[in-house]
């Protein structure tokens, strides 16, 4: 009795039909795993360029309303209508609305490069220094620089199949320069 209930077993186990058919699915769904994290991983960097691309129409925009003469700098004291002026252009985007201006952005300062060609922040808003000799440069004038940082809630395609949901993303940001004078 004991050998015949196992004789179906060992039937099956000589059994090659199929054989062929099993090993394609499982050799297929490891093929999905990475053709799905390849769509995740192009996707994120996408928007992750839509996000700098929101940073920089920012600061144009910045410029742009704000660049009129010397009597508008600095931009964010004396220029009305800036911070709505970035809001709005920074979600001209593919992304939408769902791009927003970070807290604490638009900043401006007075900053020098270096020899390297480094910023190097050499003064405040309320006081403008007269040349660049904080960085070693007695005979340049410091630049008005405008500031813009744009964030977006990410979330991965496929978060329990992806390398993106691993890395635990949950939003992209990005700042982006202007020199305004």
């Amino acid at each position: 009795m004991r050998k015949r209930s196992r004789l179906p077993f060992y039937r099956f186990r000589r059994d090659e039909r199929a054989a062929a058919a099993i090993e394609f699915a499982a050799a297929s769904m490891l093929l999905v795993v990475g053709v799905l994290n390849g769509v995740d991983v192009g996707y994120y960097t996408y928007q992750r360029m839509e996000v700098e691309n929101a940073a920089q129409v920012g600061a144009q925009v910045a410029w742009k309303t704000c660049y009129d003469s010397s009597a508008m700098l600095p931009a964010t004291t004396n220029c009305g209508g800036l911070t709505d002026a970035i809001r709005s252009a920074i979600q001209t985007t593919s992304l939408g609305s769902n791009v927003s201006l970070q807290s604490g952005y638009p900043t401006e300062g007075y900053y020098c490069v270096d020899a390297s060609g480094m910023l190097h922040s050499v003064g405040s808003l309320t006081s403008r220094p007269s040349d660049c000799s904080a960085v070693g440069d007695a005979t340049t004038t410091p630049g008005d620089y405008l500031q813009v940082g744009v964030t977006f809630p990410y979330a991965p395609l496929f978060p329990g199949l992806s390398v993106m949901a691993a890395w635990g993303v949950t939003s992209i940001t990005s700042t982006s320069w202007m020199r305004l004078g």
